[in-house]
């Protein structure tokens, strides 16, 4: 897990060292700067595997030098295979079986990783650059493109200089609390895309951008439910074993939820010592699962460590969440996140988590409200607006937010699409192009909740959960892998009945059964209280001054696109305890300190 950089632009090198100390906590071990031809590469190292300095990056072989961030989980495999072509090796990394193997294989390498990874690759003899993101984008890709001239980064701080703000993404920002790929904050910066690859010619000063991996049209397996929950067991322990791999200590994140205690589990059981675990618990019970997860430690025999906060604790964070997150992002359990990663670097430096899980299993609360407005859905649009006269609504007592929702959303694909976006709720004027990139739910499957967690795969997964965990450990040096986030588990996950992973209300089916091998049913069959914070809380109370001082005229009348006055309504709304408006004020407040820490002003 590390940093890279990479330029064409004839940066002196203090500069680009001082670019990449902006970011340094990505790989505090080594900065490496090599200046070839007119380009500069630059990495952070965070060691995990061969900490040896022979593994430093930028990395050469031959006419190829590579800088590389993430982790190769399938790397010794594909190493046995170079080695019986006849490559040799200098090092233990799976950077250099990276680099080999793209010697080997050109592009076709990306077929055979399986990893979290952005890469890029020059190739001196063809003046030619190849860069690539994982399958899923679970490790960040930002690149600036202007007249020839570029930069790559993992993240956007260094390409921030004499950049100008990217209205549009403001908007976007403002709809769902973060700004989806391929869009940044500023302008000519862009996301490289999950699942893409980059070729750069520095000969004609041309780039271009393909895809190699995708969702496919689901094709369901002729099954049983037996032998799909052994399999799907088996290639779990797979993922949780290659994860395990490491040259520093691992240890497991282990929430109350069901995903984390079965990636502990597996992993408590195949390793050969007892394995860490860390849990972060609070100190209103409404959001403490930290007696849960004690017990699941328990009978796993793990080394636990529960860690109780207070809101001072999570408040102080604040200016840590924007330091790190470089662009406006609103998911407030970024901040319980960045805690749990401060306490676990004092003992580990990979941690496994559970990410992932909720959406190939079914597990959000948003996919109960869809099989509950289905057949509300499934009544034609102009009887279902009639229905939704609020005389009618009253006469049959069906006057609440969820049937209202139902009755008023034109489309099924509206309807899911509301789960993610907030259709302009706080702009002026609608600005939904964002969501042309993600329209490939549509024509994946016919099935309601299978089409729901796609979108959650493509436009939430990479954007804000992989984002938030990124930036949540990178912030302490913490290297977190998922095993969910195996490509092999989502496909495989896809192939499966929907009855298998999502019968009757009962979310996560096929996991809660593997889990019972693990842990009585009893123990892990809790209601599940999520990772949040009480934010709204605060608003009203201890930080009412702090949001009412951010939330300002001057900032506000700069924001593009914002309705003011709606804004105001909903403010004095939450403030006066009317509504709760908490998701939409916590926006503007992250806003409001990025336009201030990065100078937008």
């Amino acid at each position: 897990m590390c940093g890279i950089y990479l330029t064409n632009i004839p940066y002196e090198e203090d500069l680009v060292r001082n670019k990449l100390e902006t970011i340094s906590f990505r790989g505090p071990d080594y900065t490496g700067i090599e200046k070839i031809n007119k380009l500069t590469l630059g990495h952070l190292r965070l060691s995990i595997l061969d900490l040896d300095s022979r593994s430093h990056q930028p990395m050469v072989h031959e006419n190829l030098h590579i800088v590389f961030n993430g982790e190769i989980y399938n790397y010794k495999d594909i190493k046995k295979e170079l080695l019986a072509k006849g490559h040799n090796f200098n090092t233990e990394s799976d950077t250099e079986v990276l680099l080999i193997g793209y010697k080997e294989w050109g592009e076709s390498i990306l077929q055979k990783i399986n990893g979290m990874f952005a890469f890029c690759i020059y190739n001196t003899s063809t003046n030619t650059i190849f860069s690539a993101r994982d399958r899923l984008g679970v490790k960040p890709f930002y690149y600036y493109w202007k007249d020839g001239q570029f930069e790559i980064c993992s993240q956007i701080r260094p390409l921030l200089n004499d950049k100008s703000i990217n209205e549009e993404a403001i908007s976007m920002f403002l709809d769902c609390k973060f700004i989806p790929s391929p869009y940044t904050i500023v302008n000519n910066v862009n996301k490289l895309p999950p699942g893409c690859f980059m070729k750069i010619d520095l000969n004609t000063n041309k780039f271009e951008i393909k895809e190699y991996w995708n969702l496919d049209y689901v094709k369901i397996r002729n099954i049983t439910y037996e032998k799909a929950k052994q399999e799907l067991h088996d290639l779990l322990i797979d993922c949780v074993k290659i994860r395990l791999q490491s040259d520093v200590p691992i240890g497991s994140f282990l929430s109350g939820g069901i995903d984390s205690a079965l990636v502990s589990s597996i992993a408590a059981k195949v390793s050969e010592t007892p394995i860490n675990t860390f849990s972060i618990g609070f100190d209103n019970p409404k959001y403490d699962e930290s007696k849960i997860a004690e017990q699941y430690a328990k009978i796993m025999g793990s080394k636990h460590k529960t860690t109780i906060c207070s809101s001072d604790d999570i408040l102080k964070l604040i200016p840590k969440l924007v330091e790190v997150y470089d662009e406006p992002f609103a998911d407030s359990s970024a901040l319980p996140s960045l805690l749990l990663n401060s306490v676990t670097k004092e003992y580990v430096t990979v941690a496994l988590s559970g990410d992932g899980g909720d959406e190939s299993f079914i597990g959000y609360h948003h996919f109960n409200s869809l099989v509950k407005n289905e057949s509300i859905m499934n009544i034609p649009y102009g009887i279902r607006k009639f229905l939704s006269k609020p005389i009618l609504l009253n006469l049959f007592r069906l006057n609440t937010h969820r049937v209202r929702n139902a009755l008023n959303t034109k489309t099924k694909n509206d309807f899911i699409e509301n789960i993610f976006s907030r259709k302009g709720y706080l702009l002026n004027e609608k600005k939904q192009d964002y969501m042309k990139h993600y329209q490939g739910y549509k024509k994946w499957s016919s099935n309601f909740l299978q089409k729901a967690a796609d979108l959650n795969i493509k436009l939430w997964l990479e954007n804000d959960s992989n984002a938030k965990v990124d930036r949540a450990s990178m912030a302490y040096s913490v290297e977190v892998r998922s095993p969910f986030m195996d490509y092999r588990v989502i496909e495989f996950a896809r192939s499966l009945p929907m009855s298998f992973r999502y019968e009757k209300g009962r979310q996560k089916k096929i996991l809660r059964d593997i889990l019972k091998e693990y842990i009585p049913e009893e123990i892990f069959n809790q209601p599940k209280k999520g990772f949040a914070v009480p934010i709204g809380g605060w608003m009203r109370n201890e930080l009412k001054e702090e949001f009412l001082s951010a939330l300002n005229d001057d900032f506000l009348n700069k924001v593009p696109n914002l309705n003011v006055n709606k804004f105001k309504t909903i403010l004095n709304e939450h403030m006066t305890e009317k509504d709760d408006h908490t998701e939409n004020i916590w926006k503007l407040y992250v806003l409001s300190k990025w336009y201030k820490e990065f100078g937008f002003r």
